[in-house]
This record gives structure tokens, C-alpha cells and sequence, in this order.
């Protein structure tokens, strides 16, 4: 089950608990708290099983996007990856700013920049991973966590980030200090290249925020390499 569905769950019985403890002073019936707990458990489960909890990432991703200072933590962050990614000749193939975005576009979570991963992936299935492939797909996974860092002075929206980075170290037989060591290495590589290019970020995340076409992100992105 997701985090976010056991986020769900979590408040839900805190929700139904202080309604059965509040519901004699108000006169409540307790029918309704247990009804209640029924309906949204079921609709939690079905969520989980038949939507892989995609139901419970809208709402709150919905609720997140009220606020404009979440919005502009995703467009920054995603910025990051798009930028660091084209750099690095990595394909951008799309990208979606909340989970109603990734979802009319095929995506399952709260969305993020999609890459052309073919490589990659043949690379894992032939079990002959390359140092330079480690090294671009950490500076890409990173360069999110290193745009919020350079533009809002902290990190917030990088878990997902970090998980990925850990899963492809781990797979590729690094010790623990090893995947500390490249991944603050990547981390600070994918600052440096947004820092170096940073009238193109900038350009970048305004787009984001017009929704423009991925065409037009990777004409600007290509015009600052000349």
C-alpha cells in the first residue's frame, strides 16, 4: 500500500474517532461515525487495488496545489531535472506539474519530467552498467533537490529522488559509503551545471509555469548551447 494511502487511512480513523468521541455531545448517532468509516475504508481499498492508490494522489495533490508556494517548489524542482537532463543528452519526453497533469497523460503519481530511459534500461537487463551512466542518471535524479536548494535555500520535494538514486547504487553492488560519497558528488555536479546555466533555468521554470509545449522547452534549452 502507498504512503499516501496510509496517510489516508491514518486520518481517516482520526477523523471517525473524534467524531464517535465528539458524537453524544452533539447528538450524533453512532451509526453514522461507523457508516462512515465503512464507506471511506472501501473507497480507500478500492482506490489501492484497482487505481494503485492514483485516487488517493489526487486528492492530496489537489489540496497541495492550493497553496502557491507547493506550486512553485514543483516548478523550480522539476526545472532542475529538465535542465540537468538535457545537458546531459538524456531525452525529455514529457512532464506534468500536479497528479491531474500526469494522469490525462498516461503517468501514474503527482507527475515529474519523463526521460527516454531505453538506455538505461538495457543497460540493467545486460547487467553492465557503465560509471558514466551512473553518474549522468544521479546528476539528473538530483538536479531537482539542488534547484529548491539554490533558489529557496532548502529541500522539500526530493524523496522519490534520493529513493531512486539509493535503488540504482544499491543494484550496481556500491557500500554504503560509496553511495554517500556519489551521491553528494551528483548532487553538488547538478548544482553547479543549473549555477552555470542559470539564465536557462530561469527561462525554464517560467515556461513551466505557462504549461508551454515541450517543444518550445527544448528550443530554449538548445539556444543557450548555441
Amino acid at each position: 500500500m502507498s504512503t499516501t494511502s496510509l496517510n489516508i487511512i491514518a486520518i481517516v480513523i482520526f477523523s471517525v474517532t473524534a467524531l464517535s468521541l465528539c458524537g453524544p455531545l452533539l447528538h450524533i448517532s453512532p451509526t453514522i461515525p461507523a457508516l462512515t468509516t465503512l464507506g471511506l475504508m472501501g473507497m480507500v481499498t478500492i482506490d489501492t487495488l484497482a487505481w494503485s492508490g492514483q485516487g488517493g494522489t489526487l486528492v492530496v495533490d489537489w489540496f497541495s496545489q492550493r497553496s502557491p508556494a507547493y506550486r512553485e517548489r514543483i516548478l523550480h524542482h522539476e526545472a532542475g531535472h529538465f535542465l540537468v537532463a538535457t545537458l546531459l543528452g538524456i531525452p525529455v519526453t514529457g512532464y506534468a506539474l500536479s497528479a491531474w497533469d500526469a494522469l490525462q497523460q498516461g503517468q501514474q503519481g503527482r507527475g515529474g519530467v519523463c526521460f527516454a530511459d531505453q538506455a538505461l534500461e538495457a543497460e540493467l537487463d545486460a547487467g553492465q552498467i557503465s560509471e558514466t551512466t551512473i553518474d549522468r542518471y544521479c546528476r539528473v535524479w538530483l538536479a531537482g533537490a539542488a534547484a529548491e536548494q539554490i533558489v529557496f535555500g532548502s529541500v522539500e520535494g526530493a524523496g522519490d529522488d534520493r529513493q531512486k538514486v539509493s535503488w540504482l547504487l544499491s543494484r550496481c553492488a556500491y557500500s554504503a559509503q560509496q553511495r554517500k560519497t556519489k551521491e553528494s558528488w551528483a548532487a553538488m555536479q547538478a548544482k553547479s551545471m543549473i549555477e552555470q546555466h542559470r539564465t536557462t533555468y530561469d527561462r525554464l521554470v517560467v515556461l513551466f509555469r505557462e504549461k508551454a509545449p515541450l517543444d518550445r522547452c527544448h528550443q530554449v534549452v538548445r539556444e543557450s548551447l548555441g
